[in-house]
């Protein structure tokens, strides 16, 4: 009787371990509070999430790691990923920094025993003509770090060639609306768990963010596609 007491103690701890998620950017992540949205996600799928962020304006992936305080966070906690952003970073000096800055995230992230991640963006409305550079360069540093890509440009390139859909822009032509936001955290939710089938989700769940049920269930399908 003890050792079976014992066995669903166990059991139970393990089924409610929490994957913490450590974003690493600037107000591209931070905007609608972005990683906030990645836990309620999982809430409402059964996993429990847990992210922390250290995001700061204009910051690009070397800022991070000049400043030190990223290096103090991950001597005291755990994490089991880290998700780097920066710019749209279309040109090659953008590419080089990717790439090259990348190879001192990935030291950073083996010494400590986590999970690298790229977080693809979007450019804004005024470079859209660099989408193509956009991912490609994402798509190289990912592989070349052999860290994981979560290709939320990707995804909102796709989304936004229907017109006829919530925008995903917020005033500005380049930050995330809510909408924008949403679609970045349920792209990143999607590769943290692909187990989950998105086409479960319940609409009425998310629609603080997304008020459009059509624009919802094309989310959804594009995710799916583009994730894998």
């Amino acid at each position: 009787m003890k050792k079976l007491f014992f066995l669903l103690i166990i059991i139970l701890h393990t089924s409610v371990k929490s994957q913490n998620v450590l974003f690493v950017g600037n107000s591209l992540t931070y905007a609608n509070n972005m990683p906030q949205i990645v836990e309620y996600i999982g809430k409402q799928n059964d996993v429990v999430i847990k992210t922390e962020s250290i995001c700061l304006p204009n910051y690009a992936i070397i800022d991070h790691i000049n400043d030190g305080n990223l290096q103090k966070l991950l001597n005291k906690k755990q994490f089991n990923y880290i998700l780097i952003q920066q710019g749209p970073s279309s040109q090659e000096e953008g590419r080089r920094m990717l790439v090259e800055d990348g190879v001192k995230m990935k030291a950073l992230a083996n010494k400590h025993q986590i999970q690298l991640g790229y977080f693809m963006v979007w450019p804004s409305l005024k470079y859209y003509f660099t989408f193509d550079k956009v991912i490609e360069n994402h798509e190289t540093a990912a592989k070349k770090n052999n860290a994981l890509l979560f290709p939320v440009g990707k995804v909102w390139k796709a989304y936004n060639a229907n017109k006829e859909l919530e925008n995903l822009y917020s005033f500005d032509n380049f930050h995330p609306s809510k909408t924008g936001s949403f679609l970045a955290a349920l792209t990143i939710f999607h590769k943290l768990h692909p187990e989950k089938n998105l086409k479960e989700l319940n609409f009425k769940d998310y629609s603080q963010w997304i008020s459009n049920q059509a624009s919802f269930q094309k989310m959804i399908q594009l995710i799916s596609e583009k994730s894998n």
